[in-house]
């Protein structure tokens, strides 16, 4: 019996893993793919091997959190069965939606709701995650504004990554040891672009199995019927499964209910991100790269479109000039103007930077989605006593 359950749980926790490596390689390796810098396999092989060094580092602390942070007591084998199908179906819903929902708080959500049906919650350690994940969209949303204001415009004018038609890097078979050589057409700036590119993508894979692989399968841990290295393994797996296959379209798609922007800002964005998530997983904080990643790039928008109002007049509201949400497609040669001078109408005529319903539809998920795994799992486990 025990076999049977834990196989159903290992199912559940393939499922989990498969949804969020189909959803976090989209979002790591979406701009690299995009820009045609690599292939779609290429990104699905570098995707598992970074997911599995972010988890067997850096994520374990965050699996400590889940699997004996948030509750005072060991989670039995069958309840970690049941926290993995929740965690599941509110990837599903999300899915229904379109809307990557962050799968650390629909896990955080479903463990706590088992904690308080059972009267085992860790209400100091629960307030400390919601607080972070409070203070995470503030900090995106600040550190791209901050970027975008101050920074971007310059940042745009002088760096340019472009991909020219041909291979980035050849073999030079001339002398007697063959060595690498710039393709036909590629120039020192774009290979340095290129290397920029898959450092960041890879740095962002990082903290993707930083925070997510806990999620997979920390239920499991917790009720010791998994040891945390075959654990890791096991959710890796999944992941990178879930990244060579529906990821592929995730990846062609990344960003474009968002956002129509250029690569530059992408990578502004991931690295963000990817700094706020592998920061707080470090300190064991379930987060979610969605949540940093969604609100930098908000900030970043609106930080680039308010140049030419002061800052004193954007805090209050008093917003004499128009705010154009299209800054950051700007032509790199356009002239950069000085905060609070209008720019030359051709700059902010590129189509919307981001779409304000989609992400008021993104932040109401971040409530409903934990909340409805909180309120489903104490339902259940008030009414089954498998905990």
């Amino acid at each position: 019996m025990v076999q049977t359950v834990l196989l159903a749980g290992v199912v559940a926790s393939v499922f989990v893993g498969f949804n969020i490596g189909g959803s976090s390689t989209g979002i790591a390796w979406g701009p690299a793919v995009g820009a045609r810098i690599l292939r779609k396999v290429t990104a699905a092989a570098l995707m598992t091997l970074f997911v599995f060094l972010g988890g067997w580092t850096v994520g374990r602390n965050v699996m400590d959190t889940l699997s004996g942070g948030i509750v005072t007591t060991e989670i039995s084998l069958g309840a970690g069965v049941a926290v993995l199908f929740f965690i599941g179906f509110g990837i599903l819903i999300a899915n229904v939606f379109g809307v990557p929902v962050p799968t650390s708080m629909t896990t955080v959500g479903a463990i706590a709701g088992l904690g308080l049906a059972t009267d085992t919650a860790d209400f100091q350690t629960i307030g400390w995650i919601v607080s972070w994940w409070i203070v995470t969209p503030v900090v995106g949303f600040w550190i791209g504004v901050t970027v975008g204001r101050y920074v971007y415009p310059e940042l745009n004018r002088r760096v340019r990554i472009e991909v020219s038609e041909g291979a980035t890097l050849t073999l030079d078979r001339s002398g007697a040891v063959p060595r690498p050589a710039l393709g036909p057409n590629t120039t020192p700036g774009e290979l340095a672009g290129t290397v920029v590119v898959l450092v960041v993508g890879c740095y962002m894979a990082f903290s993707a199995g930083a925070s997510n692989v806990p999620n997979a399968i920390a239920p499991l841990v917790s009720s010791r019927a998994l040891e945390p290295d075959l654990a890791i393994g096991i959710a890796t797996v999944a992941i990178g499964l879930g990244g060579f296959t529906i990821a592929r379209r995730t990846m062609e798609s990344v960003g474009s209910e968002l956002s129509d922007i250029p690569l530059l800002a992408a990578l502004v964005v991931m690295i963000t991100a990817s700094t706020v998530t592998t920061a707080l997983s470090a300190i064991g904080i379930p987060i979610s790269l969605v949540m940093a990643s969604v609100m930098t790039i908000v900030g970043l928008g609106w930080g680039r479109a308010t140049r030419p109002i002061a800052a004193s007049d954007a805090l209050r509201g008093d917003l004499d000039t128009e705010v154009e949400p299209a800054a950051l497609t700007a032509e790199p040669d356009a002239p950069v103007t000085a905060i609070g001078e209008a720019e030359p109408p051709e700059v902010l005529d590129a189509g919307d930077l981001f779409n304000p319903r989609a992400i008021a539809k993104y932040v109401s998920m971040w409530i409903i989605g934990p909340t409805m795994s909180t309120l489903l799992a104490y339902v259940f486990f008030t009414l089954v006593p498998v905990a």
